[in-house]
């Protein structure tokens, strides 16, 4: 029996199901990630039930999670993929998507980028007017899609925000002769066009904008297949603080009114696509941990654990909030908050969690768990520090727990320099 002494997130979602925190851990080893297949398969179906356009083709961006064993339920759930670079595509079509099912958007992409998906006959979208002419020349005479810079961007951090006058991303659409000119001299038929506003906006005013302002750009290209308005949904990281879900009825509500009227004016029903990664693995994933010491410093109360930045990079790259919750094997585990600085085992001053956050003091034999940890989680991890990135694990709908990722050991530091 364990009691959770802040948070509800698991307890509402019967995140665990049958299996107690103490018991994963003392199988499968800590710092672990674990994900619940319910949570992931519910997070798909909303998507793919977004709209009721017909002919609405939703993709999973993969870079959000790339464990396999995840990448097949979400095709399981008849969703397409997006992907960011080969090892992206290699990891897809190990997964069971077929080469027809998978986009790839890269960024300053290399030739030998390119040649990868050409040679796997994997549709290419290109965000420059030099990464257009480069995979032109490389493959002349087919399809082509081109990411475009809507002017408008969206996202909860500077370095989130994809679109607008401050980003590396996306051809301008005031190129649009350009671009033109290389399609033509090339003989390439642009299939699609797609945008990407930045991530986590719980507002879909600024979406729906962009995605306003594309549609009008399209009718520009008479060759269209598809148009990809990206993704970027966020999730309501501030659970305990109340903070509400994106809108999604909404949301898309307005997309279908927006698909229909373009549609109409096209005079076709062309294909619609969307790439949302966080929303759909998100809050399917936590990271738990050990509690390994409190100590003061001033005024400043610590709280150790096992869980630095090697395991979860974002709240140091963005200062992202991740809500805490506490587990104890005590039933009568003070509840009292205080102001508590969590933080992990790296050797650098910047390995922060959370920064005076309101939280009862734990004790050192109590666990901890970081929520909303399934997308951008362990797919930034490292071994920084020569720390072994830890093991995933997976609780199926059946409440059966498998391992879908093992734990690296010391062996697997020194194994590819040998």
């Amino acid at each position: 029996m364990y009691i959770t002494t802040i948070g509800s997130y698991t307890k509402d979602t019967n995140f665990f199901q049958d299996h107690s925190p103490f018991d994963l851990i003392q199988e499968y080893g800590s710092p672990l990630y674990v994900y619940n297949e319910n949570i992931l398969r519910e997070k798909l179906k909303n998507i793919k039930n977004l709209v009721k356009y017909k002919n609405f083709v939703p993709h999973y961006s993969i870079k959000a999670n790339t464990n396999i064993h995840l990448l097949k339920i979400v095709k399981s759930e008849g969703l397409h993929a997006d992907t960011m670079s080969p090892g992206e595509i290699f990891m897809a079509l190990e997964s069971g998507f077929s080469s027809e099912e998978l986009f790839f958007i890269p960024n300053n992409a290399t030739k030998d980028d390119f040649m990868y998906a050409i040679e796997h006959n994997v549709l290419t979208s290109v965000d420059s007017l030099s990464q257009l002419e480069l995979y032109s020349s490389l493959n002349p005479n087919s399809k082509v899609a081109i990411r475009f810079n809507p002017g408008v961007g969206a996202g909860h951090h500077d370095k989130v925000v994809t679109a607008g006058k401050k980003t590396k991303f996306g051809v301008n659409l005031s190129d649009f002769n350009e671009v033109s000119r290389i399609l033509e001299q090339n003989n390439m038929t642009l299939v699609g066009i797609n945008q990407h506003i930045g991530s986590l906006f719980m507002d879909s005013a600024s979406f729906i904008e962009s995605t306003t302002q594309l549609l009008e750009f399209a009718k520009e290209f008479d060759s269209l297949e598809f148009i990809d308005l990206g993704g970027g949904f966020g999730i309501p990281y501030h659970k305990q603080g109340g903070e509400l879900p994106l809108d999604f009825d909404d949301l898309g509500h307005k997309l279908d009114e927006l698909f229909s009227k373009f549609s109409k004016e096209y005079g076709r029903d062309i294909q619609f696509q969307i790439e949302p990664g966080r929303y759909i693995a998100c809050e399917c994933g936590i990271i738990l941990g050990q509690v390994t010491g409190i100590k003061q410093n001033a005024d400043t109360t610590y709280m150790g654990c096992d869980i630095g930045f090697n395991v979860l990079a974002r709240p140091v790259m963005y200062d992202s909030h991740h809500d805490i919750e506490f587990y104890s094997a005590n039933p009568q585990a003070d509840t009292t908050k205080q102001p508590i600085t969590v933080v992990g085992n790296i050797c650098e001053s910047g390995d922060i969690i959370a920064k005076d956050r309101m939280l009862p003091v734990p004790t050192p034999n109590d666990l901890i768990g970081i929520m909303d940890a399934g997308a951008y989680g362990f797919t930034m991890s490292s071994s920084y520090n020569q720390r072994p990135r830890c093991a995933e694990i997976l609780i199926n709908s059946s409440s059966d727990v498998s391992i879908i990722r093992r734990r690296e050991t010391f062996e697997d530091l020194v194994s590819l320099m040998r």
